[in-house]
This record gives structure tokens, sequence and C-alpha cells, in this order.
């Protein structure tokens, strides 16, 4: 069994036995504690293992497995987390826009309002990010047919007169 399956099976159990609020509060303890030091050293990637990240947070290594699930899409170079074990060789190298972007996906505010982000992006930067993250959220409906356009469904009426009649 894959140590990626391990922890998702683990946070099932996790929930029924503690229940969804213990689950987050351990959680988000060792995510909040290992960004504070990712963001502090954003300069370099950190080189690390499944096994370093359990033993320096003091945490098992399925939530550090479950650390490696939330930052892996935030990554330059993303892992196959199937094919991940606690010793193999990990290169935490962030795309740190992106990582803000999905922090704020997760409605992670404990994450976000770090303030670790002030040594990384202005003010400015960061209210611009969250700006476009609100207008990427945005659902426009482009293709809206005008009641003089002719009908989609093919009559060659206009719509007002077919389709959008009773409208």
């Amino acid at each position: 069994m894959s140590l990626y399956t391990e922890w998702t099976d683990m946070v099932v159990d996790y929930v029924k036995t503690k229940g969804e609020n213990a689950f987050w509060a351990e959680y988000s303890k060792l995510e909040k504690s290992i960004y504070k030091d990712l963001l502090a050293n954003h300069k370099e990637a950190k080189n690390t293992t499944i096994n370093e990240l359990a033993k320096n947070y003091d945490s098992t290594v399925e939530f550090a497995m479950g650390f490696m699930d939330g930052i892996n899409d935030s990554l330059k170079n993303p892992y196959d987390l199937e094919s991940i074990n606690a010793d193999t060789e990990l290169v935490l190298d962030l795309n740190l826009e992106t990582l803000y972007f999905n922090m704020l996906d997760a409605k992670a505010e404990y994450l976000y309002t770090l303030p670790q982000w002030d040594g990384i992006f202005s003010v400015e930067k960061r209210n611009e990010m969250q700006k476009q993250y609100k207008e990427s959220k945005i659902i426009r409906n482009l293709d809206k047919v005008g009641r003089n356009d002719a009908c989609p469904c093919g009559s060659g009426k206009k719509y007002k007169k077919c389709c959008g009649k009773d409208k």
C-alpha cells in the first residue's frame, strides 16, 4: 500500500474516531509550521523526505504525506504522490504565486495571512492576486442570446418569436 493511500485512509479513520475539528486542528498546526519555515526561506528550495518532515515537525508520516498532498500543486515540479515513500528525496521548489493563489482557493486564511508573506509579496501585489482570484471565480454567461438574434434552435426565426417567446 502506498503512503498516499495510507494518508487518505488515515484521514477517514481519524475523522470517524476523533472528529473533523480534531483532524483540522492537528493538520493545520503542522501545515502552518512548515509553511512558516518554507516562506521564511523562500529563496532556496528545501530538500527533505516525508520522514524528515514528520520528525522535524513532531508529526506522523501520514500527516507529513498529507502536507505533500496539499503543497504538490504549488511546486514547480509536482510529484506523483502514489510513488512517494517515506524516504523519497523531495525538493520543495515553490511557485510562490501559485501557492498564494491555492491558499486563497482553499480559503486557508491562517496561511495566506502569515507574516512571512510580507517578505515575498508587497501588500499591493497580494491585494492584486486576491482580486485576480475573485475574478477567476465569477461565472459569466458569454453566450447569452439577444432578443433579436437568430434562435439557437435553428428555426430561422428571431429568438423573441421562437424559444424566447414566453420569457
